[in-house]
């Protein structure tokens, strides 16, 4: 009973001491308000209503006290939870702490890239086989190292082959017999004439250059070794080929492939496969030369799916004059997809809590509120997120810090009615200050200038210009890379391409694209005004 006693005695000092530390605070803050001048009815605090000091279910229009001698608390109109009961309320300062960040829902071109690995390889219809329609053997080799760069009519080997004999001299008798009959009928002469055709075919049909057939026809003379010729200009892949080796008819004696253009073979997996197309650009890089980007197109999409990887290969042919690309060098290939041609309502893809069952994201209704809705998002594509319903454009998400947040306010408790935050933040009218003002001057200059596209990375939706001087900005002639803020520029642009643009400072030291148009079409442009 005792101990019963002293618990009621103790809980009534403590709300005595809450309630006079209110009340000595109410006096102090209402004397500090008093005594301030130029402070207006219209900034103090609007009282709502008062309630039961001890948390009872009872409120009162005008100040009172309970049957204990309690003063009832006054209830403010900014600690009123919105009508929106799911709404999450953060202090002002929980916030600076937790690092929020917001980005405001707003249309955008998507742009979805498919990253796969590739591999180079020579091209299919560029290769050429060596191979011999006679038997024969091997007695010279001019061409003797893999590797070995050939071109077109080169010698490369000698033979001998009895077959090669035989038919040389099958020609020489008929050219003889031909000059035997010269006076004979005519019928005889064709037919004579006739053998000595058909005996030049035969060497023909077996591949014999026609350097060789005019030497046979100039001379008059059987030789025992006879010159095989390439056929094409390229690198020797393969030679099985040595000196004294007797070849049969189609054995393999070089395999040469013509490497001024190859092909880029990319694994992309099955579920990228939909968005892949002819014609598409894709931006490739090869880890030997990290410096250079290589553009091209897709030029065939294989029918078959590889069982163990779940990929198709895709092949993208690439000019290689100058000899950089090699077969079997290792290839990163990015394919760019512009979703649609109109802009669409996006938001980053981290502001999205997928709870599993249903997509979120955290909508700021501002003074530190924030709201829980439920969204209906589309395709993704690097780094944001197509939304089809749930939100409007304009409205602000949380992207940085919202499962934080989630955390804070127990998601699950604010859906049913979160509590309001002891110390409600005050807003206060914040005014541009002249360094504020001098950013914001020098951030939205343009600076225009003119170049020629070098490269570009449909990727990352950026150019490379060898552009002039820039006054405005003391550049001298460089090579730069530059971002376009909007990435559906890039259709109608292609390397080489001289261009006029325009480029504005996002942030500390760099510079994005904000205009650019074609030499010819800037110039038409400015025709039609004149």
């Amino acid at each position: 009973m005792r101990s019963f006693t002293k618990i009621i005695i103790v809980v009534m000092l403590v709300t005595i001491s809450l309630s006079l530390g209110y009340w000595l605070g109410s006096e102090q803050g209402a004397e500090t308000v008093s005594n301030t001048p130029g402070v207006t009815t219209s900034q103090e605090r609007k009282i709502l209503y008062y309630r039961n000091p001890m948390g009872l279910p009872d409120t009162s229009p005008v100040p009172k006290k309970d049957p204990m001698g309690m003063d009832y608390i006054p209830v403010y109109e900014e600690e009123i939870q919105p009508s929106n009961h799911s709404t999450i309320k953060i202090s002002t300062e929980k916030i600076q702490k937790l690092g929020v960040r917001t980005e405001a829902a707003v249309p955008r071109q998507l742009v979805r890239t498919v990253r796969a690995v590739a591999t180079i390889q020579a091209d299919e219809q560029k290769l050429y086989t060596l191979v011999t329609k006679f038997e024969g053997w091997i007695h010279r080799l001019y061409v003797n190292t893999t590797g070995q760069t050939v071109k077109k009519g080169q010698a490369l080997m000698e033979v001998y082959s009895p077959d090669l004999i035989a038919a040389q001299h099958e020609y020489l008798i008929a050219m003889k017999g031909l000059h035997m009959v010269s006076e004979s009928d005519r019928d005889v002469q064709l037919e004579m004439r006739r053998m000595v055709e058909s005996t030049l075919q035969r060497l023909r049909n077996w591949d014999i250059s026609e350097v060789e057939l005019q030497r046979l026809q100039q001379e008059n003379e059987v030789r025992q070794y006879v010159t095989l010729r390439s056929k094409a200009n390229g690198v020797v892949l393969e030679k099985p080929s040595v000196e004294g080796k007797r070849f049969t008819p189609g054995e393999v004696l070089y395999q040469i492939a013509d490497l001024s253009s190859v092909w880029v073979l990319a694994d992309v997996f099955e579920q990228d496969l939909g968005i892949i197309h002819l014609g598409q650009k894709a931006t490739i890089r090869i880890d030997a030369y990290p410096d250079k980007v290589f553009n091209g197109e897709v030029a065939f999409i294989y029918p078959m799916i590889t069982p163990e990887t779940r990929t198709a290969i895709v092949r993208i042919e690439l000019p290689n004059k100058q000899g950089l690309l090699k077969p079997a060098m290792y290839a990163r290939v990015e394919f760019s997809s512009f979703h649609t041609d109109d802009k669409v309502l996006a938001i980053p893809d981290s502001a999205v809590l997928d709870t599993g069952t249903r997509r979120l994201v955290l909508v700021d209704v501002g003074k530190g509120r924030f709201e829980p809705r439920t969204v209906k998002l589309g395709m993704r594509a690097d780094g944001y997120v197509e939304v089809l319903g749930g939100l409007e454009t304009g409205e602000t998400v949380v992207v940085k810090a919202n499962f934080l947040i989630d955390a804070e306010s127990n998601l699950q408790a604010a859906l049913s009615g979160f509590g309001h935050s002891s110390h409600p933040a005050t807003t206060e009218d914040k005014h541009p200050t002249e360094d504020d003002t001098v950013s914001e001057a020098v951030s939205s200059h343009r600076h225009q200038g003119k170049g020629s596209i070098e490269a570009i990375d449909f990727a990352h939706a950026t150019v490379t210009l060898a552009h002039g001087p820039i006054t405005s900005l003391n550049w001298p002639a460089m090579l730069m890379d530059f971002r376009l803020s909007d990435p559906s520029w890039l259709r109608s642009l292609k390397p080489g391409q001289q261009i006029v643009f325009e480029i504005t400072e996002e942030s500390a030291g760099e510079y994005v694209i904000t205009h650019i148009h074609p030499v010819d079409a800037h110039a038409a442009g400015n025709q039609q005004r004149e």
